[in-house]
């Protein structure tokens, strides 16, 4: 009798166990059959579902299993693997030789001296620029290598207090993004440079026009080092921003000088001003406003008779700014329309040719720092970014890489699993602050250091003797040119000018 009784309970425990699991999937079948959105479903209850579980899957199982070290985008596997090793600083040299395909068309490199010099003789301390014109009483020295373009907002508060905190102890610039000088920006004295878009978030008027008390206030911030107007994004260019109202939280607003909770455009163009001669007038406005810190402006480079306009102009007024950044269209964003990263704007080589020869052109090379951004991870990005005209370079993913980015693409969701990306509490709680902001640092003087090793083993000792003759690109298996053979100087007289300091 025991025995049976024992039986019989273990086989009704079974049936309502089994009960319990399969009644769940009962219903969801039946859901799935009388929705109508989703066709696979309806035809296959339950068993569709596996195709969205896979969509979902996918983009993970591909980066972890499937691309090669070469071929992950947009920032592939070697190189990822390069920023995270010089942020926490393991071993960062290369076993067994180049993966990369050195006969492909496209394969680049710079050539070594024969006579090398030492690596003591070059100081990647001292590889540094001086940013300021003769219409500039405040100059500032300028790593090669600063933090790009991103907002609070974009960013979590505990990102943008390690990049800046990062920044501060490796002595390089931390962009702020078009979202204003932050607390999280200002708290720790990291030197910034405030960039100021069409919304002009942090100086606004409530009807959004550009508000001189409120700059004034702002920039004499001893931590706000430049200024930079910001025209256009290489990600989206003519396109303006669009801050969710989930995302725009008290503190953003606050920054930001907007309502809270509320839905926050970008315009896609200036208000004060639509001209050459206008847009010069407002940078000697902030010039003026600023107490004479330099001032500039950032564009992706869009139609070239445009900027040759401006560069007229700037000719003709003898009026121009301190620094211009020249954004290509691989840079990153948080979130962009698919046509605007994939289809419209110029890359960041045709940019800065683009620039550097105009300003060339016009004699105002000398006086018009350039800065570049657009995917520029490693010492020898910077080297090649330089030799086509840049003075300086901004990385954004990057330094992204350096905070712990895992490039699971998930920035435009507010899901970011790393806490760099996301407005989620519980999610920017996972970003220690103290620890990334090491590795912030560490990843910037690796890469400087790099820089120096480079040019040490080209013979050079700083980066103003970089020339576009110094970098080679692979045309085809049996044809090889230099940059300066592909992009030629505007006038090669000005060659010598190209670079000057």
């Amino acid at each position: 009798m025991i025995v049976q009784a024992l039986a019989g309970l273990y086989i009704d425990s079974t049936f309502y166990f089994t009960y319990l699991i399969t009644l769940p999937f009962i219903f969801l079948g039946f859901y799935d059959m009388i929705q109508t959105k989703r066709t696979l479903m309806r035809n296959y209850p339950i068993v569709g579902r596996g195709r969205y579980i896979m969509e979902v899957l996918r983009p993970k199982i591909y980066q972890y299993f499937v691309e090669s070290d070469t071929g992950g985008t947009p920032i592939n596997r070697i190189t990822r693997s390069v920023v995270y090793q010089r942020a926490k600083e393991q071993l960062s040299s290369t076993p067994f030789g180049t993966q990369l395909d050195i006969y492909a068309p496209g394969y680049e490199w710079i050539n070594h001296s024969m006579n090398p010099l030492d690596l003591n003789e070059v100081k990647p301390e001292e590889l540094r620029i001086n940013v300021g014109s003769d219409k500039c009483t405040k100059p500032y020295s300028l790593s090669i290598f600063n933090i790009s373009a991103m907002s609070f907002g974009a960013l979590s508060k505990n990102a943008i207090e390690a990049l800046n905190i990062g920044a501060k102890a490796g002595n390089f610039a931390h962009n702020t993004g078009e979202g204003a000088a932050s607390l999280y920006h200002l708290k720790n004295g990291g030197d910034l440079i405030w960039q100021i878009g069409t919304g002009y978030f942090g100086c606004r008027t409530k009807d959004g026009h550009f508000n001189d008390e409120a700059f004034k206030k702002k920039v004499s911030s001893p931590e706000i080092k430049m200024v930079e107007i910001k025209l256009s994004q290489g990600a989206k260019p003519g396109h303006g921003g669009i801050l969710p109202a989930a995302k725009n939280t008290e503190e953003i607003a606050q920054a930001r000088m907007v309502e809270p909770h509320t839905r926050v455009l970008s315009p896609s163009n200036h208000k004060e001003f639509s001209s050459p001669t206008e847009m010069i007038h407002f940078i000697e406005r902030l010039r003026n406003l600023s107490d004479g810190k330099p001032i500039g402006i950032k564009l992706c480079v869009g139609d070239p008779l445009e900027f040759f306009e401006l560069c007229q102009e700037m000719k003709k007024q003898n009026n121009y700014p301190d620094f211009i950044t020249v954004d290509g269209s691989e840079g990153g964003t948080g979130a962009a329309p698919l046509e605007f990263s994939n289809s419209i704007g110029m890359s960041l080589t045709d940019g800065i040719i683009i620039v550097s020869n105009t300003l060339l052109q016009f004699g105002l090379k000398d006086k018009i720092k350039i800065i570049a951004a657009g995917k520029i991870l490693t010492g020898f990005d910077i080297i090649k970014t330089i030799a086509l005209g840049a003075d300086a370079c901004y990385s954004a993913r990057g330094m992204m890489l350096a905070l712990g980015c895992i490039q699971a693409l998930e920035c435009n969701s507010n899901h970011c699993p790393t806490g760099v990306a996301t407005q989620d509490p519980q999610l920017v709680v996972g970003l220690d602050i103290p620890d990334k902001s090491r590795r912030v640092t560490n990843y910037h003087f690796h890469t400087i250091e790099a820089v120096a090793e480079i040019l040490a083993a080209t013979g050079l000792r700083t980066t103003h003797e970089l020339r576009r003759s110094h970098i080679w690109r692979r045309i085809s298996p049996t044809d090889i040119r230099t940059y300066e053979q592909l992009y030629p100087y505007m006038n090669p007289e000005l060659s010598d000018q190209s670079q000057a300091g």
